[in-house]
């Protein structure tokens, strides 16, 4: 997926959000937001991913502002919330295959790191297994799922980790002899999850962990090392979560890849061709 007009905004809010989170010294935000502006002309261009070019640009501030883990704070607190919301779930709900899938879609969207009422879990999830997908081609993926020997999961945020864990050990038991790997970022980008949380969150007992090779979103394979390219290509199925795995992996048009996501974003749900909220399981 190439820009939108809205892109640019989204630039330069996140580049705000990474000089709030990194750093106390107003001065310094001044500079990083400056930096931001000036770099625009190499991100932002009309044939310009930006999942891509996002990545790049945050990665400039990051050095900058001489703090390699702005989110880091905000991850764990996801993280810890999420894997309570799950626990939860497991004792109030019998859950299946596709409510699973269901819900590693929903994951994305609830907010772990401002908060989470542990009193309204039941209702919220209910919610979430009861809206339909948009985009329905779940039926395609457990077709394809029950045809294949080897799996390549790519996981989106920290947080939604946990429900993306929950639909694995699911697919693990509806398809025992499938060969799982789990890819996570190398090191820290924005809230992406890392092979680390993957490793915290015990995701070696669902499947092999695997590194995307690089901490850019999305997983470009330009960007990735050849450990990672190899596995990609040996993959009978690829499930890729969240929007930059879309922004980025749609411009593979590749039928091995099914998208789950949440179209948050306008220029997300107008590639699709989906109302902007719409929950998808989709091949592009």
């Amino acid at each position: 997926m190439k820009v939108h007009y809205e892109c640019l905004s989204c630039f330069i809010t996140q580049s705000q959000k990474i000089s709030e989170l990194a750093t106390e010294d107003l001065e310094k935000r001044k500079e990083a937001m400056i930096v931001a502006a000036k770099a625009l002309q190499k991100y932002y261009h009309r044939n310009a991913v930006p999942a891509i070019g996002g990545s790049l640009l945050f990665l400039e501030l990051y050095r900058l502002l001489e703090n390699d883990d702005p989110f880091k704070e905000y991850k764990r607190i996801s993280n810890r919330l999420a894997k309570k919301v799950v626990e939860e779930l497991r004792k109030e709900l019998k859950i299946g295959l596709k409510d699973a899938l269901k819900l590693a879609i929903a994951g994305n969207v609830i907010d772990f790191a401002v908060g989470y009422n542990p009193e309204k879990i039941e209702e919220d999830i209910e919610h979430r297994l009861n809206e339909e997908l948009y985009i329905d081609e779940s039926e395609e993926l457990f077709k394809s799922l029950e045809n294949a020997k080897t799996l390549l999961y790519l996981v989106d945020n920290c947080g939604e980790i946990y429900f993306d864990r929950l639909f694995l050990e699911k697919i693990e038991e509806a398809y025992p002899a499938l060969k799982i790997y789990i890819a996570a970022k190398e090191a820290p980008i924005i809230n992406d999850a890392t092979v680390e949380d993957l490793k915290e969150a015990d995701f070696g007992k669902v499947g092999k962990i695997v590194s995307s090779g690089s901490r850019i979103v999305g997983n470009p394979l330009e960007f990735a090392d050849e450990k990672f390219r190899e596995i990609f290509e040996r993959a009978d199925v690829i499930i890729a979560k969240g929007q930059g795995n879309f922004e980025v992996m749609s411009e593979l048009k590749d039928g091995r890849i099914f998208f789950l996501l949440k179209a948050k974003c306008m220029p997300v749900a107008r590639e699709l061709g989906v109302p902007r909220g719409s929950m998808v399981c989709v091949r592009f």
